[in-house]
């Protein structure tokens, strides 16, 4: 008696094709985070001096909440910042005029991601247009590097201004 038949063949074929079809899922839901299907967006661009370790498809966020991605990164070749275009959804297409925009790290060794701060301006951002206010990525390297070199003061001088009296 054979336990090959056709049945039992067409089970592993079956359940192959359905192994695939959940990887190919997965990966593009790993790379873009739309499965492929696209959702309406409008552009906003913001303007940078420093974006740290920002890449393309990258989150836009407020309060932590992805409302966009980042769609192209460029270099402005006459003042040589960066100019980041912003792909936001639809649903957000209301941000105040004087909405701010930082790059911001995701604990300390996790994805860059732009933050936005919207604020309250009874004006709305339209598509296409640059958001103003922006804050250049922090490097923690550089940032390090300045106090163990500084030897741990802080330029405060707040010593000096309480000397230290052992006598009661």
């Amino acid at each position: 008696m054979s336990i090959r038949g056709p049945r039992l063949e067409f089970a592993v074929g079956a359940f192959l094709l359905l192994a695939l079809a959940t990887l190919l899922v997965l990966a593009m839901a790993s790379t873009n985070g739309n499965f492929g299907f696209s959702s309406k967006t409008y552009p906003l661009t913001a303007r940078f001096t420093s974006i740290g370790q920002l890449r393309v498809n990258g989150p836009v966020k407020i309060g932590g909440v992805n409302i966009g991605r980042v769609a192209a990164i460029e270099v402005d070749p006459v003042k040589y910042d960066s100019v980041v275009t912003l792909a936001i959804d639809n649903t957000f297409k209301d941000l105040p005029a004087d909405t701010s925009a930082g790059v911001f790290t995701s604990g300390l060794l996790g994805e860059a991601y732009i933050g936005l701060q919207p604020g309250g301006d009874p004006e709305v951002l339209q598509a296409g247009e640059e958001i103003a206010f922006t804050q250049p990525a922090v490097d923690l390297l550089q940032l390090a590097g300045k106090y163990m070199f500084s030897g741990g003061d802080t330029g405060s001088g707040d010593a000096a201004a309480t000397p230290a009296d052992p006598t009661p």
